[in-house]
């Protein structure tokens, strides 16, 4: 649930006595101590019906009621997080993100974020994802490894999101997926909506809100059942259009759901060989500069965690397809960057 809204506290003993905005400062709906003073000083908080100052020194049992706005870019605070970054210049960043990094702030992850990150590393970022979004042109899921485009301006943010949108941008994943899928290519198109029962899924939905999705897959690989699980397909899937949680949703809907997906697979921990977040990985991205026009392409080998998962069942491989030899060749050879860093 997002902890944008209205919010009300209250007072503990243990916070009698205390500061108004020390209190605020504390909550886990606020961002930092700088946003509840704005808050305190927008009034935007209220102390038992009133709006009082931030100096005001809080009693138990008073109730205290907060409206909580989206975080700002002057909310965020920049922090020193290594990023693995491929190509940067005045207009825009391609980096490769690593999983267990939620892109930008929002309920339960204020800090840690991509886009704090980012703020440390650049002052000039696009402006059009609204202020909690900095230079964000399309998001990863949090443990979703792999190739990202950030704008530094919001020309080149205009330009990039309009690419993704007439599908100008070429992204392609790497999954490994549950069971043994037998045709060599596939398309799903199904729409994507919120799951109507749990607010934190989506689902394949035919719900008035619910949007166009088409992914495309192409066989790389295919491993045959071992004790503990009905065999693993190793694939390549294209997204033609960007939906939360698009590739996991649709090949959780043709049931071969991604090894290590806790939200819409098996959390057996042996049909998932220990992995505990999704084999998904974005390891190609193709585009036009979008201030140069220059074509630009980009490649990113598997990170080592995914790449283990492999080599523990190589053993049950049935060999891979001409497609496989041809794309999982060419990453083979590719340097993997295995130390993140400026």
């Amino acid at each position: 649930m997002s902890n944008v809204g209205y919010h009300e506290h209250t007072v503990t003993a243990e916070e009698s006595g205390k500061r108004l905005d020390a209190v605020i400062g504390a909550l886990d709906c606020i961002v930092s101590r700088s946003a509840a003073e704005k808050l305190i000083e927008q009034g935007f908080v209220t102390v038992d019906g009133d709006c009082l100052p931030k100096k005001y020194k809080v009693s138990e049992g008073e109730l205290i009621g907060v409206d909580v706005l989206p975080p700002t870019v002057t909310d965020i605070e920049p922090e020193f997080i290594p990023l693995d970054i491929r190509f940067e210049d005045e207009y825009m960043i391609i980096l490769s993100k690593q999983p267990n990094l939620v892109v930008h702030p929002a309920a339960g992850n204020w800090t840690g974020t991509l886009v704090n990150a980012l703020l440390a590393h650049s002052l000039a970022l696009g402006s059009l994802q609204g202020e909690e979004r900095p230079g964000i042109v399309h998001r990863l899921d949090k443990d979703t490894s792999g190739l990202m485009m950030v704008a530094k301006t919001d020309e080149a943010q205009v330009r990039l999101q309009e690419d993704i949108k007439i599908r100008k941008i070429d992204r392609r994943y790497l999954a490994l997926v549950h069971g043994w899928i037998a045709p060599d290519t596939g398309l799903i198109d199904a729409p994507i909506g919120r799951n109507q029962h749990d607010r934190l899924k989506m689902g394949i939905s035919d719900h008035p809100s619910a949007k166009q999705a088409v992914t495309t897959f192409t066989v790389l690989e295919r491993f045959e059942a071992g004790r503990f699980d009905d065999g693993f397909t190793l694939v390549e899937c294209k997204l033609y259009t960007g939906r939360t949680h698009q590739i996991r949703v649709h090949m959780e809907y043709i049931h071969h759901p991604i090894v290590g997906d806790q939200t819409y697979g098996t959390r057996r921990v042996k049909a998932n060989h220990g992995l505990e977040r999704q084999f998904l990985h974005s390891y190609s991205l193709k585009l036009k500069h979008p201030i140069t026009g220059e074509e630009m392409a980009f490649l990113d080998p598997l990170p080592q965690d995914l790449a283990e998962v492999l080599d523990e069942i190589k053993e049950y491989s049935s060999g891979r397809t001409e497609k496989g030899d041809e794309i999982l060749g060419v990453l083979d050879t590719t340097e993997r960057n295995e130390n993140y860093g400026y």
